[in-house]
C-alpha cells in the first residue's frame, strides 16, 4: 500500500472508526461535502436573514396589557426591602437613563413583541451603558468587561443588544449631545458587536474564546478619544479597594478587631442575629468557590456584618458587607447580595425560549458571569442566608467605571464602539459566533435598524420617567430624593 493510499485509509478508519463515538458536550465531526451534513453555522446564520430581515429590528409594538410606569416600579419592588424602595423610586426619578437603569423587567416586557431570530446566548440581562467597567484580576490588573449579572439568564442575544443600544441614546442626551450623535452611538455600538463577531468567527476557536485583549480594546474599536477618561477611571479603580473601604468604613474596637460604622442610609450595622445568620452562611460559600481558593480564605477571620445599600435597580434587596482580617489585622470585604430571580426570565417562553430550571438563584449569577467574563473574580461562589440566595464576591475590588451621561459628546460613538465590541465578546462565550456572524452580515443593515429601535425606545422611556415623576409630585408613590 502507497503513502497516499494509506494515509486515505486512516483517515477513513478515522472518520468511521465506532470505537470514536459522539461525546455530549463536544462538536460533531463536520464534513460539510457529504450529503446530509448540517448547514455550517455561517450558512445558517445567513439562512436566518429570510425569516427575520435584519431590518426589521427596527420595529417596536408594544405588547397588549403594558404595565404603565408606576405600577411596573411597584411591580418590581415586590420583596423588596420596604423601608428602602422609596430610596429606589427616588433614583428612578432622577433621570430617564435612571429610569431604564431601574427598569430591566419593563423593557423585557416589551421586547417580547420584537424580531428576533431564536439563537440562544448568555444575557446580561442588563447590558446597558453604565454596567460596563473596570475590575481587578488575581494579579490586581485591570480588566474591562460587563460587570453586573443580577439578571443574566440564556435568552436572544438582539435583547442584550437593543438594551445596550438605548441606554447609549439615553445616556448621549443627558451628556447633552444633539440628537445625531446619541443616534450614532448605538448605530456604532451594534456595528462594532456585528464586526468583533465577524472578527471572532474568523479565528480559531481558543483564539476567539480570548480575542480582543483590554490593551488592544481602544485601538480595535478606535477609541482613541475615551483614553483620558478611561486612565483618570483606572487611577481611580486602582484605589478603589477592600483596605481603603475599611479604612473609611471601620473603627477600632479592642483587642485587635474592628466593626462597621453606621453610615444611614447607605450602611447600617445589623442586630447580633441578623450578623450570625449572614456568617454562617459563608460556610455554605466556601462549597461553592474554586477549591483551591479555600485555603486562602482560611487565613481570615470575620469580624463583623453590616447592612449596605447598592446600585439604583439592586436597591431594596438585602446586601451585606462582610469584614474579614487576616493574622496582620489587613481586611478583606466581601459582599453578600440578596440574588432574585432574573426578571426576564417570565418572558421568555413568548420569545419562544425555555425558562431553565434554577436550582439557586445565586448559582445562577455566577455562573452567567463566568460564562462571560474573559476572567471572573476569583472569590465568586454563592450561598442562602435564612432562607434566600445570595451571591457572594469581592467588594470593592478595584472597580471602576465610566458614566456615560457624563461624557463629552464627541466620546459617545467611541463608548458605543468599545461597549459594542465587548458584548460581542461576552456573547461569543455561549452562542456560536459564526451563526451570529453570518446573521449580522458585512453591511449596516443591523446597525440601521437597531439605532432606529434605540432612538423610539428611548422615547418610550422618556415617557415613562416623565410619567413616574407626575405620580411622585401627586403623592402617588413614595420617594426619597438625593440618596
Amino acid at each position: 500500500m502507497g503513502e497516499t493510499e494509506a494515509e486515505e485509509s486512516v483517515q477513513r478508519a478515522v472518520k468511521d472508526d465506532p470505537r470514536l463515538p459522539v461525546v455530549p458536550g463536544f462538536a460533531r465531526r463536520a464534513h460539510p461535502k457529504d450529503r446530509g451534513d448540517p448547514q455550517p453555522p455561517r450558512e445558517a446564520g445567513k439562512a436566518l436573514r429570510e425569516r427575520v430581515p435584519r431590518s426589521s429590528h427596527e420595529s417596536l409594538a408594544l405588547p397588549a396589557g403594558r404595565p404603565d410606569a408606576v405600577r411596573a416600579v411597584e411591580e418590581s419592588n415586590r420583596g423588596r426591602v420596604p423601608a428602602l424602595t422609596p430610596i429606589r423610586v427616588g433614583r428612578m426619578a432622577a433621570t430617564p437613563f435612571a429610569f431604564l437603569r431601574g427598569s430591566a423587567g419593563l423593557m423585557a416586557h416589551d421586547l417580547v413583541g420584537t424580531p428576533v431570530t431564536g439563537v440562544e446566548a448568555q444575557l446580561c440581562g442588563d447590558a446597558h451603558a453604565a454596567n460596563f467597567g473596570l475590575y481587578g484580576d488575581a494579579r490586581g490588573n485591570l480588566i474591562i468587561d460587563l460587570n453586573d449579572f443580577d439578571e443574566t439568564v440564556a435568552g436572544p442575544w438582539e435583547w442584550d443588544l437593543k438594551r445596550l443600544a438605548t441606554s447609549l441614546v439615553l445616556a448621549g442626551r443627558e451628556a447633552g449631545a444633539d440628537e445625531e450623535t446619541c443616534r450614532r452611538g448605538a448605530y456604532d455600538a451594534v456595528g462594532a458587536y456585528r464586526r468583533t463577531m465577524r472578527l471572532l468567527a474568523k479565528l480559531p476557536a481558543l483564539d476567539a474564546w480570548n480575542a480582543v485583549a483590554d490593551e488592544e480594546l481602544v485601538s480595535y474599536t478606535d477609541a482613541r478619544d475615551l483614553l483620558g477618561t478611561l486612565e483618570r477611571v483606572a487611577e481611580k479603580a486602582r484605589n478603589n479597594t477592600s483596605a481603603r473601604f475599611a479604612a473609611k468604613s471601620t473603627e477600632d474596637f479592642g483587642d485587635g478587631g474592628r466593626r462597621f460604622v453606621d453610615a444611614p442610609p447607605v450602611l447600617r450595622r445589623v442586630p447580633d442575629a441578623e450578623a450570625a445568620s449572614v456568617a454562617a452562611g459563608l460556610g455554605e460559600y466556601l462549597g461553592t468557590v474554586s477549591q483551591d481558593r479555600v485555603p486562602l480564605l482560611a487565613r481570615y477571620a470575620i469580624h463583623d456584618v453590616a447592612f449596605r445599600v447598592v446600585g439604583t435597580g439592586s436597591v431594596g434587596t438585602r446586601s451585606y458587607v462582610v469584614l474579614l482580617l487576616d493574622h496582620r489585622g489587613e481586611p478583606l470585604v466581601l459582599q453578600v447580595k440578596e440574588a432574585r430571580a432574573s426578571v426576564l426570565a417570565p418572558h421568555l417562553p413568548a420569545a419562544g425560549f425555555e425558562v431553565p430550571e434554577v436550582g439557586h438563584e445565586g448559582r445562577r449569577v455566577v455562573l452567567g458571569q463566568q460564562r462571560m467574563q474573559v476572567v471572573s473574580d476569583i472569590l465568586l461562589g454563592w450561598t442562602t442566608v435564612d432562607g434566600r440566595p445570595f451571591q457572594v464576591r469581592q467588594f470593592r475590588n478595584r472597580k471602576g467605571s465610566v458614566d456615560p451621561a457624563a461624557l463629552m459628546a464627541e466620546q459617545v460613538d467611541d463608548y458605543g464602539r468599545m461597549t459594542g465590541a465587548l458584548l460581542a465578546r461576552a456573547h461569543a462565550h455561549s452562542a456560536d459566533p459564526r451563526l451570529i456572524a453570518g446573521y449580522c452580515g458585512k453591511n449596516d443593515v443591523l446597525d440601521e435598524a437597531v439605532a432606529a429601535f434605540a432612538v423610539t425606545y428611548a422615547d418610550r422611556t422618556e415617557a415613562d420617567h416623565a410619567e413616574l415623576v407626575r405620580a411622585i409630585g401627586a403623592g402617588r408613590i413614595a420617594v426619597e430624593p438625593g440618596v
